[in-house]
């Protein structure tokens, strides 16, 4: 073997070696191996005045709504006012994803699709029985005892709870999945981007199933009709007249 093959093969190993370790130090990088992320259109979120949204304008504790990525799919977006940090949860058909946890200064802005995981619940203009309680409530574990903490996600409907904390985890009812969660960016002026979604996604369900009422309500024949550009962003007591709380 010629020196220069030999030397060839020795850079190729070191190579492959470098790639290894930085990925085993980069989780994001191993993440996108084993992941549901799916990148989509960047829509810029907006306020109630059509101006772009910005970190420093949301409220701690406070329940925001935007539709993303389609016309009639309602998210949630959160100031959680604590660090939301990365982590690894399952769908129900057992694909592992990796949640990159809470953007903004203090890591604490997520979002979520607002679509509960059982039966799919989801915020309508006259009543939303999912909403987030940032205060502290009483709710059945899933163990089946009684627990209390504050900063859940709490369906009404069928007492699904989900922790927003920890990529919107099932912390007690029925729901087999956590929540879809939507992926979201900040410029360098803190305005907000929502870029994709990672998670069990429920769209195509949730259209088959709600169409005819959603069309109704939204006015428009084409509900899967995707975001583009940019969505609205309100306070959820501003968009639903009644929220129903447990």
């Amino acid at each position: 073997m010629s020196a220069h093959s030999k030397l060839t093969r020795r850079n190729f190993v070191r190579l492959c070696a470098s790639a290894v370790t930085l990925v085993s130090a980069t989780p994001a990088l191993l993440a996108r191996a084993d992941t549901s992320y799916r990148r989509l259109q960047r829509v810029q979120l907006l306020d109630d005045r059509e101006r772009p949204l910005a970190v420093a304008q949301l409220k701690v504790g406070e329940t925001y709504l935007f539709h993303y990525p389609y016309l009639a799919t309602p998210c949630f977006l959160l100031d959680l006012g604590t660090p939301a940090a990365r982590t690894w949860l399952t769908t129900e058909d057992g694909q592992r994803y990796l949640w990159d946890g809470g953007i903004g200064p203090r890591r604490s802005i997520v979002a979520f699709s607002a679509i509960c995981a059982h039966k799919m619940t989801h915020p309508a203009k006259q009543v939303s029985f999912i909403n987030y309680r940032h205060e502290r409530v009483a709710f059945e574990n899933a163990d089946k005892q009684v627990s209390e903490r504050a900063q859940v996600i709490y369906c009404c409907s069928e007492k699904s709870v989900y922790d927003p904390v920890d990529g919107a985890r099932v912390l007690g009812g029925p729901a087999k999945q956590p929540l879809a969660a939507i992926v979201l960016e900040q410029d360098a002026a803190g305005a907000l981007y929502a870029v994709g979604t990672t998670g069990g996604e429920l769209f195509e369900r949730f259209f088959r199933e709600f169409a005819p009422r959603l069309e109704l309500e939204l006015r428009t024949a084409d509900v899967r009709k995707p975001v583009d550009k940019a969505t609205t962003v309100m306070r959820l007591a501003d968009y639903c007249r009644n929220q129903v709380l447990c």
